[in-house]
């Protein structure tokens, strides 16, 4: 019975004691709080907090009133298209269906968003949700829908402005790109995959970012401006043509792209600045098209392996590695191995960002252009021109012949019609997509004639084109090497 209670007695005080042991090793073991817990600081005047585990945080970002007066603003686009297919495929339809045949195939279908920025029914979105729509339906956050049509579309920063009948529609209040701030949060409001009015939180982290998504194309006047706010504000497929706004629920961006090696959200978005947005949409209203004003300068980013190969010693501004003969830059004073650093005293400090300043004045408008020269530094007022080379605006009704032609036109030299024995004519200096590459004509091609007309300058011919659309023409004229061709080409 002794050796039975002994037992029990060392059993109890072995258990104790492992009891202490594992106690003692408990207390050197990180505690949970779920509470604020101070954080010990080096400098005693600094506090540090640390929120992980509660939720005080989200009681200073409340984005409810920014939601809130930002979903009825946003709306959801669908574009009815039909996919251009070869003959053979117009002619087997046609045996089967008819000749109605074209009733029976169903059309193809895009969505995306659109932002309202007039109670009287304008809508903003991306120029690539609506491209080549035959019909566009614009569904408010109510439900109510309505067949929209396009006042004009900008392939250059892909921006588009649409039209409803509709009033008294909840415009968005619009906010200012330049005033937001790296770090800064910010919402995107959208219909991602169909899921109407869909609103995301992240950070502004990044501002003027080019990720080389837009396609030029010079012989039809689209010239990509690329400075995208990036965000990481989560934006999927649906959500191109919505809004991206600060925590007052005012619009700063139009959501355009995302990186992505799938096609969906991988944690980078990219917006238009609500700036240059403005000034887009302010001339397709106006005019019908955009007004791009030139700077007539090749631009480079300053990055350290130019600054060694160039001995600059600051990093900042925008290099100019070139100009455009005749162009604004020249004819102003800007010289090679100059140093832009700022437009209008707005400093630049990337070549995506000097873009974006100059692509909101027109041609004829007057920029003062800051520049460093050696250690000199002065300001160059410099006035912008067309991609023609003047400072005329374009309008709508030309800028829509010179795109369907896919040429850029201009004036012979002297020499040119000398050694053809001509008087005047209009040179084709360069063919892209369009009606001048279907029909045949190459570059260096002068245009003498047209249906027996003579045509004197590029305006003339111009005029005249737009005078026959609808119809066909012939054209006539000189190659360089005194070969002349005569060319049917349907407007």
């Amino acid at each position: 019975m002794k050796k039975i209670f002994f037992n029990f007695l060392i059993g109890l005080m072995g258990g104790f004691a492992a009891y202490q042991l594992m106690h003692f090793i408990k207390q050197d073991q990180p505690k949970a709080y779920i509470v604020e817990k101070p954080l010990p600081a080096s400098n005693p005047s600094v506090q540090l907090t640390d929120y992980t585990f509660t939720n005080q945080v989200n009681t200073k970002l409340d984005f409810t009133v920014a939601a809130e007066n930002t979903v009825n603003s946003v709306v959801h686009i669908s574009s009815e298209y039909s996919i251009k297919q070869p003959a053979i495929y117009d002619q087997f339809y046609q045996y089967f269906y008819g000749p109605n045949y074209r009733n029976y195939i169903r059309p193809q279908q895009s969505t995306g968003s659109g932002v309202i920025i007039s109670p009287d029914g304008y809508i903003v979105t991306n120029n690539h949700v609506i491209d080549h729509a035959e019909k566009i339906t614009v569904t408010l956050n109510n439900n109510k829908s309505y067949q929209a049509k396009i006042i004009g579309a900008d392939p250059g920063t892909d921006i588009a402005l649409l039209k409803i009948d509709a009033h008294d529609l909840q415009a968005i209040p619009i906010g200012n790109s330049d005033e937001v701030k790296v770090g800064e949060w910010v919402l995107a409001v959208g219909n991602p995959f169909n899921l109407n009015s869909t609103v995301t939180a992240g950070i502004v982290s990044a501002k003027s970012r080019n990720i080389h998504i837009l396609e030029g194309n010079p012989d039809k006047n689209i010239f990509p401006i690329e400075s995208f706010i990036q965000t990481d504000a989560a934006v999927n497929p649906g959500n191109s043509g919505g809004a991206l706004v600060n925590i007052h629920g005012q619009l700063i961006g139009i959501n355009t792209a995302i990186a992505s090696n799938t096609g969906s959200y991988a944690g980078y978005s990219f917006a238009v600045p609500v700036n240059l947005m403005q000034k887009v949409v302010a001339d397709l209203m106006k005019y019908g098209t955009v007004q791009r004003g030139f700077l007539g300068v090749n631009i480079r980013n300053i990055d350290q392996a130019l600054a060694n190969e160039l001995n600059i010693n600051d990093l900042k501004g925008v290099y100019v590695a070139g100009l455009v003969p005749n162009g604004a830059g020249e004819q102003a004073g800007i010289k090679e191995g100059d140093i832009i650093v700022a437009i209008n005293e707005t400093e630049v400090n990337s070549a995506s960002h000097l873009q974006e300043q100059v692509a909101r004045f027109r041609p004829g408008d007057e920029l003062s252009v800051r520049i460093k020269r050696g250690k000199e530094e002065f300001i160059i007022p410099v006035t912008l021109k067309n991609s023609e080379g003047n400072t005329k605006l374009i309008k709508k009704d030309v800028a829509e012949i010179k795109n369907a032609l896919g040429a850029i036109l201009e004036n012979p030299s002297t020499e040119e019609l000398t050694r053809l024995k001509l008087n005047s004519g209009v040179k084709v200096s360069s063919i892209g997509t369009g009606k001048f590459k279907n029909a045949g004509i190459k570059p260096g091609f002068i245009i003498t004639k047209v249906d027996n007309i003579p045509v004197k300058n590029p305006d003339e011919l111009i005029n005249y084109l737009k005078i026959k659309k609808g119809e066909g023409v012939l054209i006539e004229g000189y190659y360089p090497n005194g070969k002349r061709e005569h060319y049917a080409i349907g407007l």
